[in-house]
């Protein structure tokens, strides 16, 4: 589908990506479109003050097993979730998914994969001057290379590595996160990259 963006524009990079996604899984297909035609009506979407919602970015930071997850208890939200924030008018989410991993667990020597591995729209609740509003998350997948050795945040309650096949059977976790699991036991990709990205 030919792009009706000027050849620099922001969003360009992230509708190719999304172009890439295998939507393998029931639903993909319509997240999809869902992600572009909001990155398409929105020239800010990349910016939190963007009011309906914007895009964020997370990580599905696996150990040098393949078989952790490095979780953060979320401060504000109260839940186990995957690492992540806000692109703050960045428009390269890998970037911003490998940037928050390193502020939210200390740990460094990670590697992204540049390409999509879920994407999820969820809402967020209205906290003080902030109404609700939607969370575009693109999650891509984070390699830890050196130590495990995580510190926690100001942004957590707690850190865990948990078991991905745990993760994938524990009701108690959020949905997607049992869905990035399930996909993650059920691919390929579980394997270090051969040649990944800064």
């Amino acid at each position: 589908m030919p792009l009706a963006l000027s050849a620099t524009d922001p969003r360009r990079a992230l509708l190719r990506l999304l172009d890439a996604f295998p939507a393998q899984e029931p639903g993909a297909e319509a997240r999809v479109v869902q992600f572009r035609d909001f990155a398409l009506a929105h020239e800010d979407c990349f910016e939190r003050t963007c009011v309906p919602g914007h895009f964020t970015a997370s990580a599905w930071l696996v150990d040098g097993t393949g078989q952790r997850i490095l979780l953060t208890h979320h401060r504000k939200l109260g839940r186990w979730l995957q690492l992540g924030g806000h692109a703050d008018g960045d428009n390269d989410l890998a970037r911003v998914a490998l940037r928050e991993a390193e502020e939210e667990s200390g740990l460094r020597d990670l590697q992204v994969e540049r390409a999509i591995f879920d994407l999820d729209r969820h809402m967020i609740p209205a906290r003080g001057a902030d109404p609700d509003h939607w969370h575009y998350d693109v999650r891509f997948i984070v390699h830890a290379t050196g130590s495990s050795d995580f510190s926690v945040s100001d942004e957590s309650h707690a850190l865990a590595w948990r078991s991905i096949a745990d993760v994938a059977e524990d009701a108690t976790l959020d949905s997607s996160l049992r869905r990035m699991a399930r996909c993650w036991l059920a691919s390929k990709c579980n394997t270090i990259p051969t040649q990944p990205s800064p």
